[in-house]
């Protein structure tokens, strides 16, 4: 049994949602590639026959993903209101020693939340367990897989 992927409600919507637009329009169109491709002639020599299978085994792969993903989440929902930091949530940090101006913003959730201008931490890696729960203003340790300790600061929950 796969782990379960705990997801907000946004992602899971966007994550359905591209498992069916792949699992329908996506087919049809690259089942419609395949068959073009088939009329040029000769397949072994046929390089539009030959990506368009490979495209396929990716959206396959894709579908397959995103289908054990949908059937395993766990909607995690923010309902502390901005107060703390949960699972969808996006924190902005200070590591001790620098400046407020070397600040990083990170998403603490699933890989599959990921957005544009934050990097994503897992809840269950070090530094996204020792977030869960931290509030604007609080100073948290955890301990690095290298097995240093590193204190970061909680300056932005958004």
């Amino acid at each position: 049994m796969a782990e379960a992927q705990e997801l907000s409600q946004a992602a899971f919507d966007r994550l359905k949602a591209e498992y069916d637009d792949l699992t329908t329009r996506g087919r049809i169109d690259i089942a419609r590639k395949i068959e073009t491709a088939r009329e040029l002639g000769d397949l072994s020599e046929n390089g539009d026959y030959h990506a368009a299978k490979e495209e396929q085994g990716k959206m396959e792969g894709r579908i397959m993903h995103l289908g054990r993903i949908i059937e395993d989440a766990v909607i995690v929902e923010n309902e502390g209101g901005g107060d703390s930091v949960m699972t969808g949530t996006i924190v902005t940090i200070v590591f001790d020693g620098d400046d407020e101006d070397d600040a990083e913003r990170y998403l603490v959730g699933s890989i599959e939340e990921q957005a544009e201008d934050v990097t994503v931490v897992s809840p269950r890696s070090p530094m996204g367990a020792s977030l869960l729960g931290a509030a604007v203003g609080d100073t948290v340790e955890y301990e690095t897989p290298a097995g240093a300790m590193l204190t970061i600061k909680v300056l932005a929950i958004d």
